[in-house]
């Protein structure tokens, strides 16, 4: 498969243009149901792609963090369960590779005038989804705290843990929280990390892992050394645990993903102290680099192959009113939009920090989802101490290569 991005997260930073006003949907009938991942910024699309359900227009959506795990059997079937799929850099790949979305290119032509062509992501030539946020994990601060003890905003990993010493010393028993949950989130941080030496995960060309190595070994002792300022209750946080947390004062840095950071300061947020001082930086780097810890990601929407065309461009269209600029002016803080007129607003500001920093993108290759989930199965027990790193690694390689195979990824 050949991708092909133009310059989608680059381009959010920078797009400063006047919007249009949406006009009525028009459809003229069709059902509309939309699976996604379940956060705020996801909840605006929907809820203006709902906009357009009328007597002869049904919409329907399912917005759960098991989406992943949903998405190919519920597009598998004839007709497939869902007629849109929300999708991220990583989760478009199985659907690609079961061919179970549809190209956009005559949909788009007739009803994506307000497209940039950054939000088109072409793949072999075609229009296989359209991308309307950015996205990437970065770091969270507590600028009162960090000014109560003298404690500047940390740039790398080291200035974190000396950080955290720091505060650890001032009564914050357990300064540091982030997203380790064993599974997808786990593994998320092994690569967000591993992005961070500059290094890539396989050998160039091929299938074959490449990071049983002394870059994957640094990885796996910084994220050791992130336990041992996380609470204990480490193996249980994922990106809804991590705010109670930090509303809590409990925590005084995370590394969190960018798309929650609206929440974490909003007017409403039980905690008005706290979110009044909360404020957002790339994610460190990591030993002599200075590339940030955190992988780039976009997300978008794909359309199922195996629904109707009227379903199909009745979902299109609900869409385009889901991810409207002027959907985006009543939800400017809950994303990184990549949609025409966005101006950054400071809920952005990590994800941006982290672009202009030279953050890397999540490698978009058909296997690196075999990786991902070896790495999820395999590093818990490094990290609760029940085995070496080098046998982490060893465990990680060896998962990874038998799933390629089976997959025919590797001889």
């Amino acid at each position: 498969m050949t991708f092909h991005l133009k310059s989608a997260v680059a381009a959010s930073a920078l797009i400063v243009a006047g919007s249009v006003a949406w006009a009525d949907c028009g459809i003229e009938s069709g059902s509309v149901r939309i699976l996604s991942n379940d956060f705020a910024a996801l909840h605006a699309v929907a809820e203006w792609a709902e906009k357009c359900a009328s007597s002869v227009v049904e919409v329907t959506k399912n917005q759960t963090e098991e989406h992943k795990n949903i998405q190919v059997p519920a597009l598998s079937i004839n007709p497939a369960t869902y007629t849109v799929a929300v999708v991220a850099t990583n989760s478009i790949v199985p659907l690609l590779n079961d061919d179970l979305i549809r190209p956009l290119d005559d949909l788009v032509a007739k009803h994506g005038q307000q497209l940039l062509d950054s939000q088109k992501i072409v793949v072999n030539g075609k229009i296989m989804a359209i991308a309307f946020m950015a996205n990437s994990q970065h770091l969270y601060y507590r600028e009162d705290v960090l000014a109560e003890n003298g404690i500047e905003v940390p740039q790398t990993y080291d200035e974190l843990f000396a950080a955290a010493e720091k505060l650890k010393a001032t009564g914050y028993e357990t300064p540091i929280s982030s997203n380790f949950m064993p599974g997808w989130n786990l593994a998320a941080e092994f690569v967000n990390t591993y992005l961070g030496t500059g290094n890539d995960f396989f050998e160039p060309g091929t299938a074959k892992l490449a990071i049983n190595n002394e870059d994957g070994l640094a990885v796996l002792d910084n994220m050791k050394k992130m336990v041992g300022y996380m609470s204990t209750d480490w193996a249980t946080f994922d990106s809804n645990a991590q705010k109670p947390v930090w509303e809590a004062d409990e925590a005084v840095l995370s590394i969190s993903w960018g798309s929650r950071a609206g929440a974490y300061i909003a007017d409403d947020s039980p905690a008005p102290e706290i979110a009044a001082n909360t404020s957002f930086a790339a994610a460190p780097a990591i030993g002599d680099d200075t590339i940030p810890t955190a992988a780039l990601w976009w997300d978008g929407f794909t359309i199922a192959k195996n629904i109707s065309d009227e379903d199909a461009e009745a979902s299109f269209i609900a869409m385009m009113k889901g991810i409207s600029p002027d959907m985006m002016a009543e939800n400017l803080d809950k994303a990184v939009w990549l949609i025409d007129g966005y101006e950054p607003t400071k809920a952005a500001s990590g994800v941006i920090d982290g672009l202009n920093k030279g953050a890397r993108p999540y490698p978009m290759l058909p296997y690196m989802g075999l990786l991902h989930t070896a790495l999820g199965d395999n590093l818990a027990e490094y990290l609760q101490g029940q085995e070496s790193a080098e046998q982490a690694l060893k465990d990680i390689e060896a998962a990874y290569t038998t799933a390629a195979k089976e997959a025919g990824f590797l001889n």
